[in-house]
This record gives C-alpha cells, sequence and structure tokens, in this order.
C-alpha cells in the first residue's frame, strides 16, 4: 500500500470524526443561541458561530446549509447571510482512490471501457467529483462518481439538521418548519441515487425536445450505476461571464433559462430544483456568442402533483382579475389549513412579489434596483413579521423547492440584468392550461423515462 492509499484511507476513515464533530459543534452554537435569546442578545454574533461552526465541514450538511440559505425566512436574515457565503470545497479524490470506486462501479477491467479517463477531477463538489473522459465511440463525457459512504454521511447531517430547525422553532415559531425538514431531507437521499437522476436528465430531454436554446445532456446507460453517473460532456461557459454583453445576448440567455424553467413546471408539474449558477453553463456559436444554455445537474429535480400546479395558475389568475375566492381556493389546494382574513393577506404579501413580474405586462427587469443576493429578503422579512402575530404557520412541504427556485431563477435575471415582458412569457407558457392536460403530459413522459 503506497503512502498516497494512506491518506486516502485516513481522510475518509477521518469522515466519522467530523460527524461527532458535527453534532458537538452545532450542539454548541445552538446553547449560545438559546442563551442570547434569554438574555434578549442580538443575531449577529450568533451567525457567524453558526458559520464558522458549519465552515470546516463538507459534504452533505453544508449542501443542506446553502439550501437553508436560499429558502426566504427558513432562517433568519442574519443567519442565511453568513450561511450564502459558505462554499462546498470537499477535496477531492486521489487516483489511487478513484480507480478503486471506478472497479467497485463497473468491474477490473473499467479503464478498457474508455478511450481516455482523465486522472484529475473537472469538478469536486459536496456528494461527489466529475471527471472527464472519452467513450470508445468518441463521445465526449462527464463522469459523475460518488464519495463513498454518502448514505452514512447524508443521514448524520440531515439530523444535525433536525436540531438546528428544532431551535429555530423554539426561539422563532412564526413558521412550523418539520414540513420542510421533511421535504429537504427528501430531495437530498434522492441525490444519492444516480439512477434516479439518469432518469431526471431522460425526463429532461423528452420535456425540452424542439428546445433550440436549452441543451439537455444524453445519458450513457452503460457506463452509469447507482452511484456513478455518465452524460455527455457539453462544453460551455459559466453563464456570469456574459453578463457584461449586449442586451440582446443578455436577454437570450434570460429567455433560455425561463424556458428551462417555466415549460416543464407548467406542461408537465416538474421544475429543477437547485438554482446554483454552477448548473447552468452557456453554449456558443464560433464567434463566441451566446446561443443558449445547456441544463448540467438533474439530482435535485421536484415532481409535483397536477394539483399543485394548477393552484400556481389559480393564483395567478385570481391576483390578476382580483378574485378573492379564486386566491383562496389556490391556497386551500396547496395545503394552508385555517385561513383566516389576515393570513390570507400576509401570504399575499409574498404571493405579489413573485407573481408581481408576471402580472405586469410591459418590458422591465425582474425587480428594478435589488441586488441578486437579497431578491426575495425584504418580501420574506415582511411575512416573517406578520406571521409572528399570527403563527406557527404551516408551510406545506412543496413550497421549499418552488420558492427556491423561483428565488434561484430571479437572481439569474438580475444577474443578467434581463429585461423582459415577463407577462408575455408567462402567457405564453400556460397557454391552453388544464390540470387534465398536466396530468396527461406527466403520466407519459414520466413512463417513458422509467420515474
Amino acid at each position: 500500500m503506497t503512502s498516497q492509499d494512506d491518506a486516502e484511507r485516513n481522510r475518509f476513515s477521518a469522515r466519522a470524526a467530523r460527524y461527532a464533530r458535527v453534532g458537538v459543534n452545532v450542539g454548541g452554537v445552538a446553547a449560545r443561541i438559546a442563551g442570547a435569546r434569554l438574555m434578549g442578545g442580538a443575531g449577529a454574533g450568533n451567525a457567524e458561530a453558526l458559520a464558522a461552526a458549519l465552515g470546516g465541514l463538507k459534504g452533505p450538511l453544508m449542501k443542506v446549509a446553502q439550501l437553508m440559505a436560499t429558502v426566504p425566512d427558513v432562517l433568519p436574515p442574519e443567519y442565511a447571510s453568513e450561511l450564502q457565503k459558505l462554499q462546498s470545497d470537499a477535496p477531492p479524490m486521489g487516483w489511487s482512490f478513484v480507480r478503486r470506486r471506478m472497479m467497485a462501479e463497473l468491474g477490473r477491467d473499467w479503464e478498457s471501457r474508455f478511450s481516455s479517463f482523465e486522472h484529475k477531477p473537472a469538478a469536486a463538489a459536496s456528494l461527489g467529483q466529475v471527471h472527464r473522459a472519452v467513450a470508445l465511440d468518441g463521445d465526449q463525457l462527464a463522469c459523475k462518481l460518488q464519495y463513498p459512504d454518502m448514505q452514512a454521511a447524508v443521514e448524520a447531517d440531515l439530523n444535525q439538521l433536525d436540531v438546528l430547525f428544532s431551535i429555530h422553532r423554539r426561539m422563532d415559531p412564526a413558521i412550523d418548519t418539520r414540513e420542510i425538514a421533511t421535504e429537504i431531507g427528501a430531495r437530498i437521499r434522492e441525490e444519492l441515487d444516480y439512477r434516479r437522476e439518469a432518469k431526471h436528465a431522460k425526463l429532461y430531454a423528452r420535456m425540452l425536445a424542439g428546445q433550440p436554446h436549452v441543451r439537455v445532456p444524453h445519458v450513457r446507460d452503460d457506463l452509469s450505476t447507482g452511484r456513478l453517473l455518465t452524460l455527455q460532456w457539453l462544453e460551455g461557459t459559466k453563464i456570469l461571464a456574459f453578463k457584461d454583453h449586449s442586451l440582446e445576448e443578455r436577454n437570450l440567455l434570460a429567455r433560455a433559462m425561463f424556458t428551462a424553467w417555466w415549460l416543464p413546471f407548467s406542461q408537465y408539474g416538474v421544475i429543477h430544483g437547485d438554482p446554483h449558477l454552477g448548473n447552468y453553463t452557456v453554449f456558443t456559436d464560433a464567434d463566441g456568442g451566446p446561443q443558449g444554455i445547456n441544463l448540467l445537474d438533474y439530482g435535485c429535480i421536484r415532481i409535483f402533483p397536477p394539483r399543485f400546479v394548477a393552484g400556481v395558475v389559480d393564483l395567478y389568475r385570481g391576483l390578476e382579475a382580483h378574485d378573492e375566492a379564486r386566491v383562496v381556493h389556490a391556497y386551500e389546494t396547496w395545503g394552508f389549513n385555517g385561513l383566516t382574513r389576515e393570513l390570507i393577506d400576509t401570504l399575499n404579501i409574498w404571493a405579489r412579489f413573485i407573481y408581481g413580474p408576471l402580472l405586469d405586462d410591459r418590458v422591465r427587469t425582474i425587480a428594478d434596483g435589488v441586488e441578486p443576493g437579497q431578491y426575495g429578503r425584504k418580501e420574506a422579512f415582511q411575512v416573517h413579521t406578520a406571521l409572528k402575530r399570527l403563527g406557527p404557520v404551516t408551510v406545506p412541504r412543496e413550497f421549499v423547492f418552488m420558492d427556491r427556485a423561483a428565488i434561484g431563477l430571479g437572481a439569474v435575471f438580475l444577474h443578467l440584468r434581463a429585461e423582459q415582458n415577463f407577462h408575455a412569457l408567462f402567457e405564453e407558457a400556460i397557454v391552453g392550461f388544464s390540470h387534465e392536460a398536466v396530468a396527461a403530459r406527466q403520466a407519459e413522459a414520466l413512463a417513458e423515462a422509467g420515474l
């Protein structure tokens, strides 16, 4: 056994100690937060302490922390601000360890199944790392290999998520976070199943077929397993590299993003729930001009019942026509209970923010004068302040990734400084909408993808 092997083994055996450390770190901050609240102390220092406690920990908990920071009102603003600063920079597996992991997934002769396989990873993230490769038939590939022991890591970290949410419920009980925790846990566990992610990619290829400005990589089933996902490598440039391009080019990318998100949702009841900018790249023409976006990651996909999609359209139409009965019906469809006048007015603060650009029939930015990192924060604070008088309110679990994706999409539009008639785009997305049509399309598409 080489010294590199020893180093790799030591690094990954150290993960067990890390999980014990998670509990100590989070528990210590929890005690500090509780003490500060009892003594009437401010929250900023506690937020910094929580970020420090999590800052040295990689893997699923980092992913969860960043996710929580992007869902408005799951955490107080000072906590969200600190957690957004965290970066997931898990150290990559070395080549000897990768070789053994690939052997476990594809067999001893795994290298003979590729024309080439790069030793150094192209990217390392919280749950796995990506290697470039070339298939025997010349196909350019992206091979995502999951780190070992990730299932145990996810369960350990989700237990600590429950601790964080229980603190939040006790100290700031405006929102009952139990359904939110359930939803986050379900989606994170799904991300461990690369066979499911392969089906998600096939689903998106089916839903976005014929859309020239959105590219979906094809799946290599012959080179994939439950912990190894091999997709077509799509060449592209980071989307923020185009933020100073012409308005026409920025608007093209904004329309491509709108299509990639709203078309699957409005027609099939499916959303891409991870708005991280690293999940999109831009493909260009020979002169470097942007032609559209590559949609790269399919781990965090949310499939909604058609009734939820109908509620989204009902709320839009209700706000448009000032039809309060239709607005209330939409909230009830989503699972909000005990709707009082005050609660409806409070929910409408958020609804008018999300739907505002869609109801405004003119060319505009998604939110004038707002920085990308602050998109939705002011409105979330207003809602939270109102809910303190009314709470606790249980937020239906479907809203976690719906809100997260909507906020992430809005932030991309702000980064691009895009100017669109979002009303016209949305009307086009829901033309001819019916609950029955969504149900039929969804059933057919899921069956074709094997979901």
